[in-house]
């Protein structure tokens, strides 16, 4: 559905993108139980990750269930380095993240296309179009682009564009990004041969960046101003301690 939100947004059949909204019903937030604990072997499970004796970190929100979300969003608007970042939820728990939140986003322009802002929606969190529009209603979990002239709504199994009777004439874009070999295939190939991947490092540092980004706001209960090429929050130097994390020392032979 990515691949069909380019498409369809490179030929402006919506009007120009002002926002774009992602949801999904996928939520972490649930502490496993004793048994599941005493079943794993934690120095290998946790790699080089502080031993957590008690409780075991089951996700961190925004960087797991929404790739596939925010991935159409970002394909579809061509967008770069996010510019800003601010988040909403309860009150962050030490290890685990919330079952809803929100975390939105602001980016640049990208060429002739003007700014644009994408929210992020997690479990109970449905954003407003959502909630006041019942053929969006029928996408449990999804994106959608919302354009002067239209809406562009999509999940990785059906697609519209809204409303309907505007777009009754419309004529399916044909296909000009080149078909994926597959997940696994595509990995194997560029090593064999140096061919990039459809969605080589370029796109995915900036993708899984933004992702983590939404938990660094969450956590610093602020607005953050995200400076890409030093890795910085110029407004806000106090998050910075959530941009990584201390690992123990690794194993060795004596």
């Amino acid at each position: 559905m990515a691949r069909w939100a380019k498409w369809v947004i490179n030929m402006a059949v919506q009007g120009t993108p002002i926002t774009g909204e992602n949801w999904t019903t996928l939520g972490n937030g649930v502490l496993p139980t004793t048994m599941w604990q005493m079943t794993l072997e934690w120095f290998i499970f946790m790699g080089l990750y502080w031993y957590l004796e008690n409780i075991l970190s089951v996700g961190h929100g925004t960087a797991k269930g929404w790739c596939f979300c925010l991935e159409s969003c970002r394909n579809g608007g061509d967008a770069a380095a996010v510019k800003t970042i601010e988040a909403d939820g309860p009150p962050p728990h030490a290890d685990i993240a919330p079952a809803s939140m929100s975390a939105k986003y602001e980016y640049g322009a990208r060429g002739d296309m003007p700014p644009v802002s994408l929210t992020w929606h997690q479990g109970d969190n449905k954003p407003e179009i959502w909630r006041e529009n019942e053929d969006i209603q029928k996408f449990k979990s999804g994106v959608c682009f919302i354009g002067d002239k239209g809406i562009i709504v999509s999940d990785y199994r059906k697609h519209a564009l809204l409303p309907e009777k505007d777009f009754k004439d419309f004529e399916k874009p044909a296909p000009w990004i080149a078909p994926s070999l597959g997940h696994h295939a595509e990995w194997v190939h560029a090593c064999k041969t140096g061919a990039p991947t459809t969605c080589d490092f370029a796109y995915s540092g900036p993708l899984t960046e933004a992702n983590h980004l939404g938990n660094v706001a969450f956590r610093a209960a602020k607005k953050l101003e995200w400076d890409a090429k030093n890795m910085k929050i110029p407004n806000a130097p106090d998050a910075e301690r959530f941009l990584g994390r201390e690992y123990r020392k690794g194993w060795k032979l004596e």
